[in-house]
């Protein structure tokens, strides 16, 4: 039988937005398939009501909206799923200026790494704060950050800004994003991986030197809405593949966020032929014998705050069919009777908990509401 335990968390307010008052944001791309998980979240947001996004296509030229005329799309046009939202928004032409008449306050990026590289210096220019969810601010090292091969205008002020750009991962940096001008979203795979180790790493009782094996499987939306071959239905269905060994760029958050070294984790991603959801399985060896009541003791204190993971009692080990849809992430694990050898289990939904419902939870964190309101 599965016992499958909610960590609860309080719901305080401890932001300086009161109840009352109305929060402007908006969300530049959301063609793809985060996109469009992030506009329906906002959408049904409880606090988002009486001020609802705006939606936002591509720049126009000039900065000048005022004077663009396109033929209008609206959020439903690009995702049908949306009309029971009531979602006949239209998406409007990307400007600065837009922003400042409609007074936003935060500000959303969907889009590819290069164009959030280039826009996130304007944005906090202008007194936006920026919850983005691409990989151009992940990465401090620049070594880990070269895999995204991005050229900054400006190197200096890039540079100003990577150092305070905070990682959006809130069960680690909560303090941090309450505070962020620019919170960097996490990778689907490595949150996956970050949830499930950083207690046992930061408790100081994994063997690091024996080495850590990430082995992860994801189902194809991960790879974005535009097909390529390997996500093309004849190659990914009744198939299973591994890519990106030894290169894939979600390393370098593992490496950065669990303090280890690239020699001492290995990470390697598969395709599922399932449209959506993420399950690692995490290999690793222990200092010293212990036993599952102090595993499951020690991830229960870890995340007691938090409200959007959920710990298995051993045996017992998450699936992908419990998270999908939801903004969970599951945590399991069995120890072998050696009391030394672990594997942990780790779920959550790529899209959810690894992009959109992370970046709602980054801006509920920012904005001191409940961090898992309009997500549960």
């Amino acid at each position: 039988m599965t016992t499958l335990t909610p960590i609860l968390a309080t719901s305080g307010e401890v932001g300086s937005h009161s109840a009352k008052h109305t929060v402007r944001m908006a969300v530049a791309g959301v063609s793809g398939y985060a996109g469009a998980e992030l506009a329906r979240l906002l959408l049904a947001h409880p606090r988002l009501q009486d001020a609802r996004p705006i939606f936002l296509g591509r720049m126009v030229e000039g900065d000048a909206a005022s004077g663009a005329q396109a033929p209008q799309t609206l959020l439903s046009d690009l995702h049908p799923q949306l009309a029971s939202y009531g979602a006949t928004d239209a998406v409007v032409p990307f400007s600065w200026q837009r922003l400042r008449d409609e007074g936003i306050e935060i500000l959303f990026l969907a889009l590819p790494h290069e164009q959030s590289r280039e826009w996130v210096p304007q944005a906090i220019e202008s007194g936006l704060r920026v919850v983005d969810l691409s990989g151009a601010w992940r990465l401090h090292d620049v070594s880990n950050a070269a895999v995204y091969k991005l050229h900054d205008a400006d190197p200096v002020q890039a540079a100003r800004l990577q150092n305070e750009a905070v990682y959006g991962l809130p069960e680690l940096h909560r303090d941090a994003i309450r505070k962020a001008r620019l919170v960097a979203n996490t990778g689907c795979y490595a949150a996956s991986i970050i949830l499930a180790l950083a207690p046992l790493v930061r408790a100081g009782i994994v063997d690091i030197e024996h080495g850590i094996i990430c082995d992860s499987k994801s189902g194809v939306s991960g790879s974005g809405k535009a097909p390529t071959a390997k996500t093309h239905f004849m190659y990914a269905a009744n198939n299973m593949s591994a890519y990106n060994v030894f290169g894939h760029r979600h390393t370098g958050e593992l490496v950065e966020q669990l303090g280890v070294t690239s020699s001492q984790i290995q990470f390697t991603p598969h395709l599922l032929p399932i449209p959506r959801g993420i399950l690692s399985t995490i290999y690793l060896r222990l200092k010293q014998q212990t036993t599952s009541h102090n595993v499951e003791a020690l991830l229960r204190e870890f995340y007691k705050a938090s409200p959007l993971i959920r710990v298995h009692r051993s045996p017992s080990l998450p699936q992908i069919q419990y998270v999908v849809h939801t903004n969970y992430c599951d945590l399991g694990f069995e120890l072998h009777e050696d009391g030394k050898r672990l594997v942990l289990v780790s779920c959550l939904d790529n899209l959810l908990k690894g992009a959109a419902g992370q970046a709602v939870q980054n801006m509920n964190v920012m904005l001191g509401w409940n961090e898992a309101e309009g997500l549960r």
